[in-house]
């Protein structure tokens, strides 16, 4: 199934174009008919469960490992015939980060800077101070956190036009992936553009302007955030100042499954969090509130039900 896929004539040039990329290894599938575009200074969040084809998509786009069949052009160069070329361009962080053992954090980040013919090593210490990375050691010795740490800078030093990176923040804990969310926010301010493959949909939401869904190796849609919000189901809880009626909330558009003691509510909701909360606020008055997210494999069932309901239509 392909999903908002499209050619690259007109003003924008697609940073990532595939057509038809498809991926098996020996019979088992990897990826297939992956369509997909992914526009120029945006950021662009990748979702999936471990398993669904994530690291298959960006290895093949990258030209790590070869497609079965399709294509794809990353800012506007064929990723076989120029593969060389779109190194300079971009910056990269693998699901599987394999840093040299022996080489402390420092030599590494000089490694990599030689190979891209030199980098800016006051933005280089920006980076450095930013995510209280300690680079005096050798990269054996660190905590995977803090290989993280290293990996995610030698993908931003250089200041790549595009940024693919596969579970960044893996290992890292949560002030640093504030911070890292923040570092992506001003690549994206730049109009520079961020692929950022992940199993997390809050750190996605926080960062990204369109995520794609991919299921069993299938793109199976391509959204706007605020229209996954949208469609996303999530537990809210009011503590009110007076008794509560449940009639009034039921006719809020997205609310399932109230349930009402005195002055506490509770309901699933998947609609427009405004609306519930002028609802709220003009009947009754809020003292208290909570949220809990739906989290990605409720909403991942969500669509695999409508693509599995698709499937037994078209049969």
């Amino acid at each position: 199934m392909s999903t908002e896929s499209g050619s690259q004539t007109g003003a924008v040039r697609a940073a990532i174009h595939t057509v038809g990329l498809t991926k098996y290894y020996g019979k088992q599938l990897g990826i297939e008919d992956v369509d997909l575009d992914v526009q120029e200074g945006e950021v662009f969040g990748f979702l999936g469960p471990n398993g669904a084809g994530k690291s298959t998509t960006i290895r093949t786009i990258l030209d790590e490992i070869r497609p079965t069949s399709g294509s794809a052009t990353i800012l506007g160069m064929d990723t076989r015939a120029d593969s060389v070329e779109i190194r300079k361009h971009i910056g990269y962080i693998p699901g599987d980060l394999a840093l040299y053992p022996s080489l402390t954090g420092m030599d590494t980040l000089q490694y990599f800077g030689n190979m891209r013919g030199g980098v800016d090593w006051s933005y280089v210490d920006e980076l450095v101070e930013r995510l209280d990375s300690d680079l005096s050691r050798k990269v054996g010795d660190l905590s995977t956190g803090n290989r993280q740490k290293v990996g995610v800078i030698q993908a931003f030093m250089h200041r790549p036009e595009l940024l693919i990176m596969d579970e960044p923040t893996a290992g890292l804990d949560p002030l640093m992936q504030r911070e890292f969310q923040k570092m992506v926010g001003e690549v994206s301010a730049e109009g520079r553009t961020v692929f950022l493959s992940s199993h997390t949909l809050s750190e996605v939401q926080r960062v990204a302007d369109r995520v794609g869904i991919i299921r069993n190796g299938r793109l199976i849609t391509v959204e706007s955030v605020a229209d996954l919000r949208s469609k996303s189901m999530r537990q809210v809880e009011f503590v009110l100042d007076s008794p509560a009626d449940a009639a009034v909330f039921q006719s809020v558009e997205g609310v399932r499954n109230v349930i009402v003691e005195g002055n506490h509510i509770e309901m699933s909701f998947g609609g427009d969090m405004g609306e519930l909360l002028t609802t709220a606020t003009e009947q009754y008055g809020v003292a208290d509130i909570k949220t809990d997210e739906a989290d990605l494999e409720e909403i991942f069932l969500t669509y695999y039900h409508e693509d599995d309901e698709a499937e037994e239509d078209r049969s």
